[in-house]
């Protein structure tokens, strides 16, 4: 049995999520700020501002929610789920990976019996111990509360109150367990951070990521739409299938200039100056953290990147 969104239950819920962060309690007053709401049709809900962009699924079966933001947004995030959607409750919650902004809600929702899904991946990342180097962050483990409860290796599909949902899991791009979620009915892609837009991907090598695995991840994701799907980035909007192809574009042309810089023996620093991006860096804006993460990353792919050994 999932959330039921009536007052007491919201704001029981809520206090779950923050006490495990250690962090004050949410006052009625604080439920609803920063939050916003866009109606996608086919009952479908995008929400902004919660440190990555929440999709929500309405059905006669309950809420399916994709992504759940910050922890300290999860308060807000399901008072509005209330006010929108009175007497509904959360049965199942998806982790597109394992970053802070998607799994602020899992305690929250898994303390009242919703199934927190994602790839085991992304549950083995949230329960270890761990030292992103670009980021220069140590990770510690999640509490337990946190983990999903509900893991899966491969791609897969199921009905939802009526309404189709599937999931497709894209290895080693964004992290290695990226999924993103589809409503065919909708003709709606949630395609969290495996799709940018108006800033550089982010292809963590610390956690499996890369530039051969977004390039992988954007041409699979074209292959699965069509020109009519609508995609929803965790960076926010609702965009259409030119800027998939747009990511997939820059993919191609940054994974061969990092394939030749290998090639010749570039160092880093001649590999930047060489401004493999010069063409992108209008729209992208500034690509220094892209390019440290691609050239890094394609260490660990030198074989995938033409025989380079």
């Amino acid at each position: 049995m999932g959330i039921a969104f009536t007052r007491r239950q919201v704001f029981s819920a809520a206090a779950a999520t923050v006490v495990a962060a250690g962090a004050p309690r949410f006052t009625s007053g604080q439920a609803a700020s920063g939050l916003k709401a866009i109606d996608l049709g086919n009952d479908l809900l995008l929400i902004e501002g919660a440190g990555a962009s929440v999709v929500a699924l309405r059905t006669a079966d309950g809420v399916l929610l994709v992504d759940g933001g910050l922890q300290q947004h999860a308060a807000a995030l399901l008072a509005l789920l209330g006010e929108r959607w009175s007497g509904q409750g959360i049965e199942i919650l998806f982790n597109t990976n394992w970053r802070d902004e998607h799994v602020g809600a899992n305690a929250a929702v898994s303390a009242a019996g919703a199934k927190v899904m994602a790839h085991e991946n992304t549950k083995l990342w949230l329960g270890g111990d761990f030292f992103v180097e670009w980021e220069d962050r140590h990770y510690a483990p999640r509490p337990a509360a946190m983990l999903p409860n509900s893991t899966f290796y491969n791609s897969g599909g199921f009905t939802f109150g009526g309404k189709r949902v599937e999931y497709l899991h894209l290895p080693r791009a964004h992290t290695d367990g990226d999924v993103a979620v589809f409503f065919p009915d909708a003709n709606l892609l949630v395609a969290s951070d495996l799709l940018s837009v108006g800033r550089y991907p982010v292809p963590d090598y610390a956690t499996g990521g890369w530039i051969g695995g977004m390039l992988a991840a954007s041409q699979k994701l074209l292959d699965a739409t069509d020109a009519r799907t609508r995609f929803v980035a965790a960076g926010g909007g609702v965009h259409g299938r030119a800027a998939l192809q747009a990511q997939h574009d820059l993919c191609t042309a940054v994974r061969q200039k990092v394939a030749e810089a290998f090639r010749v023996g570039m160092s880093f620093k001649d590999f930047a100056a060489s401004k493999p991006t010069a063409a992108f860096d209008s729209q992208w804006g500034d690509p220094a953290l892209f390019l440290a993460l691609v050239y890094k990353g394609g260490f660990a792919h030198l074989r995938e990147l033409g025989g380079v050994i």
